[in-house]
């Protein structure tokens, strides 16, 4: 029979089962039902050990570093993490990122393990399993690419409808991979493992998945903090030059929505943000606007939504020309409201259909492709007319700092690795720059500084 023991002034018990002690104390209550968190654990030699264990587990509860023992999966744990992280974090695409990168690469591979058991040697392997042979989706990419290039080499042509029946996609799919092909963007043989990039982003959201399971009280420590990363190779992003930006801008000098071509060049707004922005947040007669709504697509559908984090809620300056293009724009705007009277569906939307309705985010970046095709331009994506903005106002002299503020970046650091490889000349002139400080003028060259040598 069982027999327990209490020490005077000491909270807990110790118990003898057959050869074996056990320690039990009461832990935190639940802060949702008030139910006692009764933390156990058995297996000691002898009285005085399972007092001296119990000591240490009441200490380390008390600086937060305890847990209390538990079989929960990882897969039961993404599950109850997934409605949970998605009150938490402000942007829906985050969300479904998160989601969806939890499914198809972490809960197939460790998700039968106990959580308590992951450590950082387990999260390490995750990644080099990942890496060597991750991939979970077909290469649906590659496929087009091989049968389009293999038509085309034959001087045939396929139509959009042909190539989505071959492969198993959607003819939108197939239409928008001829255009990058034709466009010189084709890609690269797949491997049967993720990108280091893929990988990456498996960390990130595996970081946060830790460190709410550290905050419940699940995991005593985050194992993902102490595992790196690894590193994608630094690529430049493709983007128009000063001149093909003017080309494009006097192009659609007469286009309905001039007004947005003109501020996503001057801004480097998301195409979220633009597509979200609201007449109320115009603040024209002070040469300002506020970003703080955005819609989305999600899986097919339009969201509503409030940035992507804090920063991306922000104020910004408008030079003047844009001013007078929002100005004329908003006069369009209540003209066509008039016309359209009681039919006309308000939304408060700066950029809309005729009626009012919402434009479909998608549907601008096929605007912007069809206008390059006519223009004979370099295909871009609303991200990359962007990225054109963020590189051309690093190579003005334009403060990274301001740069990063209005771009909405979390830090001026993101910003900075980001576009470095776009802009090696930057690095080429700030050492030149230093050089002239240092040795006082640009024509300071090794023969004045063996003179200067000698006769010091």
């Amino acid at each position: 029979m069982p027999r327990t023991r209490k020490r005077r002034g000491i909270p807990g018990s110790v118990t003898r089962r057959g050869n074996k002690w056990a320690y039990a104390f009461d832990g935190p209550a639940d802060p949702l039902t008030g139910e006692r968190n009764r933390i156990r654990k058995s297996g000691f030699e002898s009285e005085d050990e399972a007092w001296e264990k119990m000591a240490e587990a009441q200490a380390k509860l008390r600086e937060g570093q305890l847990t209390k023992p538990s079989k929960r999966t990882v897969t039961q744990f993404f599950e109850e993490w997934f409605p949970k992280m998605r009150t938490s974090i402000g942007s829906p695409t985050t969300a479904n990122n998160y989601e969806t990168l939890a499914r198809a690469y972490v809960i197939p591979v460790i998700g039968k393990k106990r959580l308590q058991d992951i450590d950082a040697i387990t999260v390490a392997s995750l990644y080099e399993h990942l890496l060597n042979s991750g991939r979970r989706r077909r290469d649906t990419n590659g496929e087009m690419f091989r049968i389009w290039q293999e038509v085309t080499g034959r001087g045939d042509e396929i139509s959009a409808r042909e190539l989505a029946r071959q492969v198993g996609v959607t003819h939108d799919a197939a239409y928008k991979a001829m255009r990058r092909f034709r466009a010189g963007r084709t890609p690269t043989d797949a491997t049967n493992g993720l990108s280091k990039k893929t990988v990456r982003s498996v960390h990130i959201m595996l970081r946060s998945a830790f460190a709410d399971a550290v905050t419940w009280k699940y995991v005593p420590t985050n194992p993902v903090a102490a595992v790196k990363a690894p590193s994608p190779e630094n690529r430049s992003h493709r983007t128009w030059t000063p001149a093909e930006l003017r080309r494009f801008l006097t192009a659609v000098q007469s286009d309905r929505l001039y007004a947005m071509w003109l501020l996503l060049a001057t801004t480097g707004m998301r195409r979220s943000e633009v597509a979200g922005l609201r007449l109320d947040g115009l603040d024209l007669d002070n040469g300002a606007l506020a970003v703080k709504a955005t819609r989305v697509v999600t899986n097919g559908k339009v969201r509503q939504g409030f940035g992507k984090s804090r920063r991306s809620r922000r104020r910004l300056s408008l030079d003047k020309a844009t001013v007078a293009a929002l100005l004329t724009h908003v006069e369009m705007i209540q003209a066509e409201k008039a016309t359209w009277a009681d039919a006309y569906q308000d939304h408060g939307l700066v950029f809309c259909w005729e009626d009012g309705r919402p434009i479909y985010p998608d549907t601008i970046t096929e605007w912007l492709a069809r206008i390059a095709d006519r223009l004979g331009l370099p295909h871009l994506t609303l991200h990359e007319l962007r990225h054109t903005y963020a590189t051309t106002a690093l190579r003005a002299g334009v403060h990274p700092k301001i740069v990063s503020s209005r771009l909405g970046h979390a830090t001026v650091a993101f910003t900075l690795d980001l576009y470095t490889a776009d802009i090696p000349e930057l690095d080429q002139a700030a050492a030149q720059e230093i050089s002239n400080l240092f040795l006082g003028t640009p024509g300071f060259g090794a023969d004045a500084m063996e003179v200067t040598l000698e006769a010091a």
